[in-house]
């Protein structure tokens, strides 16, 4: 008991100093308390005979600091403490100690971009435009976002005429497959920022002011008086404080965090590689779709060319027929001929507009074909390299060889960041400012944390976390072992292709002369009567299906080279070099 008096005496005597120093409304509402208990402490009526003389006041004064001191400094204490806590909190700031640290940030199973889309160009031996041989027949396929664009004629005035060069540029800026790729890089480095604000101070700044009545009884505080018809008040205030106040606080050691950054910035490295890679499909689909409207105007060329042969060949005719030479069937012959190429024509010149306008959407110009390509592209040998240098060349170039590499590196800074989960982590935190009934009466307060968080159970988290990294790592090696198989069969198609093409334009060119060739000879037996036009409608034909293999092959070559340009990395500067634009 005695111990337990001196612990209470000097607790009370050190809270009489403080209320007596700080003059607050609540330190004087304690105060008062305190004085009317200890008139309470006194038996009935003894209160009003000391409080009647002086001699009685000193009396009571003897009786408390005698008898009463020890109730009445212990009852203080506790009364200071649940009423008074609200602003001793105020001074100190609010802790900063979560129950859980710093969880790893997990990945997508796949690091593959979801915004989806592909353009690839292939090449077929199977009878496609021309049914004369099994010619190689190119075709370029564009899905998803790639096949469209936002509009580019508002920040790119458009002269009318587009050449292979501008229809490329303005592709990069504005097909939706390089667009798409450009936004998820800004927000992967976004991403990447957020991670890193774990890892640098904190500051910030909080100004308020408080006006607060606490009820005990409802915080439960309960008190037992052990004198008859005493009642402690339950309610406390209204008082009030003002608090102006800067928080600092900073990660010194968090493994978790700092894994969770790194992994961030990876797949911000990925994805700028991504956009990289998309820029070269953009690259292959333009340029595809570009040889193919090349590939169509010849067409229609050619195809004219014959329109007039067979018109020449059917007035002949007609005459002919008119003086009694040939039969009936010879001219109808030639008109059907003649029918025929004009229909020939229709449909190339249709084929031909859908093309300038699937180009369009590609480039963000207007959906029409009222435009003009300028450039011409014929054939030219592709440039002097080897399989094997092509291919150390895509390996080291491709965008999306090394974009799979970096979200496997993601991964397994991802899979650190779970793994680190166990270990323990070290945070600091400061504040400063100061805090009083009015700016006059302020005084400065601090406080300086130093938090060192241990884990030692978290319900298996860690180990699932671990586990769902693992697995993401897993799926990302695996990618990226399928994109260096991808990268060597497309190299290998390309020059599969090329050697092809190439070949095909040499028998192309030969078939023309020789085509030719025949329809003058069978033309001239015509003329003299020697045979009937059975043999020029056949001759002809045969010219018709000659040019359009040649006009064929140098496409699916110009193609080739630029499947090449794609697959080896780099399509942008490697373009003038793979082919020759006139």
């Amino acid at each position: 008991m005695a111990l337990l008096r001196s612990a209470l005496v000097f607790l009370g005597e050190a809270i009489n100093i403080l209320l007596l120093w700080s003059k607050t409304e609540v330190s004087q509402a304690i105060l008062k308390l305190n004085r009317a208990l200890f008139l309470h402490l006194l038996p009935q009526g003894g209160g009003d005979f000391f409080a009647q003389s002086q001699e009685g006041k000193r009396n009571l004064m003897g009786i408390i600091k005698r008898q009463s001191r020890y109730f009445y400094l212990g009852f203080s204490s506790l009364f200071v403490l649940v009423a008074v806590a609200p602003g001793v909190f105020g001074q100190t700031g609010s802790g900063n100690s979560p129950s859980q640290g710093t969880q790893a940030n997990q990945l997508p199973l796949s690091g593959r971009n979801q915004q989806g889309g592909s353009v690839t160009a292939s090449e077929t031996a199977v009878p496609g435009t021309t049914t004369s041989v099994n010619t190689i027949n190119p075709i370029v396929q564009v899905q998803g976002p790639y096949a469209g664009s936002a509009s580019s004629v508002a920040k790119i005035p458009f002269s009318g005429k587009l050449s292979l060069r501008e229809a490329v540029e303005r592709a990069i800026e504005f097909n939706l497959g390089a667009v798409g790729l450009t936004e998820a890089v800004r927000q992967s480095r976004g991403q990447a920022k957020i991670a890193r604000s774990f890892l640098l101070p904190n500051l910030n700044a909080s100004m308020s002011e408080t006006v607060q009545q606490t009820n005990l009884q409802a915080l439960g505080v309960r008190f037992n008086s052990p004198i008859p018809g005493f009642s402690p008040p339950t309610i406390v205030g209204p008082f009030n404080y003002f608090d102006v106040r800067a928080t600092l606080s900073q990660t010194v050691v968090d493994l978790t965090a700092r894994n969770n950054y790194l992994a961030a910035r990876n797949i911000s490295r990925a994805n700028e590689l991504s956009a990289a890679d998309a820029r070269d499909l953009v690259i292959l689909a333009v340029g595809g779709n570009y040889l193919q409207i090349i590939a169509a105007k010849a067409r229609i060329d050619a195809a004219r060319a014959q329109l007039e042969t067979a018109d020449a060949l059917y007035k002949q005719t007609g005459q002919q027929r008119a003086a009694g030479v040939i039969a009936q069937t010879d001219l109808n012959r030639s008109q059907i001929q003649l029918l025929t190429q004009q229909q020939r024509l229709v449909s190339l010149q249709n084929d031909y507009a859908k093309l300038k306008i699937n180009l369009a959407r590609l480039t963000g110009l207007p959906p029409n074909d009222q435009y003009e390509i300028s450039d011409v592209i014929p054939f030219a040998p592709a440039p002097p390299i080897s399989f094997d240098v092509a291919l150390n060349q895509a390996f080291e170039q491709r965008s999306d060889l090394k974009a799979a590499q970096a979200q496997v590196e993601a991964a397994e800074r991802a899979r650190s960041a779970a793994r680190a989960e166990r270990l323990p982590s070290f945070a600091v935190r400061a504040d400063y400012g100061v805090i009083g009934t009015n700016p006059s009466q302020a005084h400065g307060t601090f406080s300086v944390v130093g938090t060192v968080r241990v884990p030692i159970w978290q319900g298996g988290r860690t180990k699932g976390q671990t586990e769902v990294a693992e697995a993401a790592l897993a799926q990302r090696r695996a990618e990226l072992e399928d994109v260096k198989g991808r990268i060597e069969s497309e190299v290998r198609n390309a020059y599969l292709d090329l050697q092809a093409s190439a070949s095909q334009v040499e028998v192309a060119r030969t078939n023309i002369a020789v085509t030719t060739q025949n329809l003058d000879l069978t033309r001239q037996r015509f003329e003299a009567g020697v045979s009937d036009n059975v043999e020029v409608v056949q001759s002809q034909e045969a010219l018709v299906t000659a040019h359009f293999d040649y006009i064929n092959s140098v496409f699916a070559h110009n193609l080739a080279k630029l499947s090449l340009a794609r697959a080896i990395g780099r399509a942008a500067e490697a373009l003038p070099q793979f082919l020759k634009i006139q």
